[in-house]
């Protein structure tokens, strides 16, 4: 059992409500099978909920009541399936190219009986047309100029992008902005969020997305 403090708890029950149960079950499954088959390093299961889970959990406010959410590079289900078991009013698509992770993350939606969720295994490149979303998340992608380009075409034209970044997130926003304008990102800015609820923040990019034909 992964122990949590006093401030990760607290934390946990404002962000999880009557679903923390579900929540522990989820960081039980990252600090077992998770590690045992490479998707969490072993040295990270002490602060699974601190550093992983919450941090990615916490972005949840930025996201409108009833969104389908996509999310990029899925991996360990960082932040799609804390999203699915803080949000059960989010219908999630969690994207993730390599098998392994994909078996995971459809063994622990079975076991969480989370009915919100699709696990998808695919490149986010080749989800096009086939996943319309109104948000899509990733968290450890790929650097901002290279990620708009995996993030935003599954918007099909309006919606927002919301990916969890580090502190290099304006030096990103700055390198990527052509790539973002092109793509029809029209407003980027860096959001931190969970300042009251977690001993470190969570740094966000949100990219607001709008195609000219939307806009008309």
């Amino acid at each position: 059992m992964v122990e949590l403090t006093e401030t990760e708890l607290k934390a946990a029950i404002t962000i999880f409500g009557d679903r923390l149960e579900l929540a522990k079950r989820y960081v039980e499954h990252l600090a077992t099978s998770g590690t045992e088959r490479g998707l969490i390093g072993p040295r990270e299961v002490p602060r699974l909920w601190s550093r992983h889970v919450l941090n990615c959990a916490v972005i949840e406010s930025e996201i409108s009541h009833g969104s389908h959410v996509a999310d990029v590079g899925s991996g360990a289900g960082l932040p799609g399936l804390c999203l699915a078991i803080a949000r059960p009013d989010l219908e999630l698509t969690l994207i993730e190219p390599l098998e392994r992770r994909v078996i995971w993350l459809q063994e622990v939606v079975d076991d969480l009986g989370l009915d919100n969720v699709t696990v998808m295994r695919t490149r986010a490149e080749l989800a096009v047309g086939m996943v319309t979303a109104d948000v899509v998340t990733a968290r450890a992608v790929s650097a901002l100029s290279n990620l708009a380009g995996l993030t935003i075409p599954l918007l099909a034209g309006q919606g927002e992008v919301v990916a969890i970044k580090g502190r290099s997130a304006h030096e990103e926003i700055d390198k990527a902005a052509k790539v973002i304008r092109k793509l029809g990102g029209v407003e980027t800015s860096v959001v931190v969020v969970g300042q009251e609820l977690l001993e470190e923040p969570t740094t966000v990019v949100r990219i607001i997305v709008k195609s000219a034909q939307k806009i008309a």
